[in-house]
């Protein structure tokens, strides 16, 4: 088991994608010593393992984050960060609620009423993979399984990104 000797949160019930809008993982945040968010949530890779998957070189993520915590640059300005936080849609809060109830009744052992908000949560906002691949634990399915995998080329071949980094 890992022992990191940083904070760490095990998220055990789902609160912060729905608290800072995030739809993917992996997710970055930058937040400085006053806890203030120096740089929105993004895609990056601490290493480029999955590179030949995603697409993403992770040099430059991991170049820019060195830089910062040594103090050898400075974070974005705030306007840049602010334009680039996206806040959720009335359809994305709808998609959530449909999660959260999902989640609640998985918790009352409702299984088969959890399904329907969870799929349902999924159409509403498709692009919100939180809600899609982090339900499939919950439902009995690996959520890096065959199911993901064919969400995820569904998605692709649709012409749709599944990681979608913020424009610098």
């Amino acid at each position: 088991m890992a022992k990191p000797a940083h904070p760490s949160l095990i998220d055990t019930e789902h609160l912060v994608p729905d608290l800072y809008n995030w739809v993917n993982v992996p997710t970055i945040v930058w937040i400085d010593e006053a806890g203030m968010i120096v740089r929105p949530n993004d895609v990056a890779f601490g290493n480029n393992t999955w590179s030949h998957v995603t697409g993403l070189d992770s040099t430059k993520h991991i170049e820019a984050v060195r830089a910062w915590v040594k103090g050898e640059t400075t974070p974005p300005a705030p306007d840049w960060v602010r334009e680039r936080q996206l806040l959720p849609t009335a359809d994305d809060q709808l998609a959530r609620a449909h999660f959260g109830l999902g989640w609640w009744l998985s918790n009352q052992g409702r299984a088969e009423a959890a399904e329907r908000h969870f799929v349902r949560g999924g159409e509403i906002a498709p692009h919100d993979f939180m809600i899609r691949r982090g339900s499939m634990p919950i439902r009995g399915m690996s959520s890096a399984g065959p199911e993901f995998f064919q969400m995820v080329q569904d998605w692709t071949t649709a012409g749709k990104q599944y990681y979608v980094p913020i424009a610098d």
